[in-house]
């Protein structure tokens, strides 16, 4: 415990070090980028036009870390395109980002016309055949392929969080889990079973279903199967997890399974004072975020 409480101490005082410098007007200078879309990661092989993903690349001759970002939306309505804003805001600080787009899965409880989609695994595997598409085109592109970092938001920081635990589905690429050197899930859920649970015993239970069934499956096994909970054991790589104050209890729980394990290179920052649409705005368009400039030092601090 006292590890962990050392290690988050001097997180935190980079942090400081990081939002004091912007607060006291001594940012250094912003890099431009250029930015490439629609990239077809499965060469020709895609079923969907949705399977694509946007890369913004920092202007400079020095191989810069690549964050790989998987946005929100409940698996079924997320837009690769929708979190440009925030990838170019770390491709200033020098941070490539490449935003991925996946299939989606039904979301008839939103919308009448989202009737039809995939299920899980299905999003997971795109992710992982972008993953693969990255780290074979790391070279021609700028950035560095021994400095990938994953990380999303909600459903994203679910598929974030999954893809570095369980070392399955890139192995399946062809990849070994160790391409992946840090992984920022925010906002998201990591016990699909008690997520289940939330709703079928809530207010809205017909979510249940109509939600977590329509991606997940309707058993119990495929839950457990789709919880990065399920496989703590594969713990290795330094991960930050941030949550607001809508969804802190999924994070909170994740962090009560990480605190019973053996893995200790681990950071949990809670927002209190934003829900969880304002999180995400924050991340994504303030000038200045405290939130931001914590995933900008986990990057610059492990690669």
């Amino acid at each position: 415990m006292f590890r962990c409480n050392l290690q988050r101490l001097t997180f935190y005082i980079s942090i400081f070090c990081v939002v004091a410098s912007c607060c006291f007007g001594q940012t250094k200078n912003k890099f431009e980028f250029i930015e490439l879309k629609n990239i077809d990661y499965l060469e020709g092989k895609s079923i969907d036009t949705i399977q694509r993903l946007n890369l913004v690349l920092p202007k400079t001759d020095t191989d810069y870390p690549l964050l790989v970002w998987i946005g929100g939306g409940a698996w079924s309505y997320v837009d690769r395109n929708v979190e440009m804003d925030l990838a170019r805001k770390f491709a200033e600080e020098g941070i490539a980002v490449a935003s991925i787009g996946h299939r989606l899965s039904a979301a008839k409880w939103r919308d009448s016309i989202l009737d039809k989609g995939v299920k899980h695994p299905e999003h997971i595997k795109d992710l992982a055949a972008a993953v693969k598409w990255l780290y074979e085109h790391a070279s021609e592109n700028g950035y560095d392929k021994e400095k990938i970092f994953i990380g999303g938001f909600s459903s994203g920081a679910h598929l974030a969080a999954l893809i570095g635990l369980d070392e399955s589905y890139l192995k399946n690429e062809g990849l070994s889990k160790d391409v992946i050197k840090g992984m920022i899930p925010i906002s998201g859920t990591y016990d699909v079973v008690n997520y289940h649970e939330v709703f079928e015993t809530g207010d809205r239970q017909e979510l249940a279903e109509l939600h977590v069934e329509a991606v997940f499956g309707d058993s119990k096994e495929d839950f457990i199967n789709a919880s990065p909970t399920n496989y703590l054991e594969n713990l290795g790589i330094p991960m930050l997890l941030i949550s607001d104050n809508a969804l802190d209890r999924y994070t909170r729980l994740f962090e009560k399974r990480l605190m019973e394990s053996d893995f200790k290179d681990y950071n949990v920052v809670y927002v209190p004072d934003l829900n969880h649409a304002e999180l995400w705005r924050n991340i994504s368009f303030d000038n200045s975020s405290t939130y931001r400039a914590s995933m900008i030092e986990f990057i610059r601090a492990n690669n």
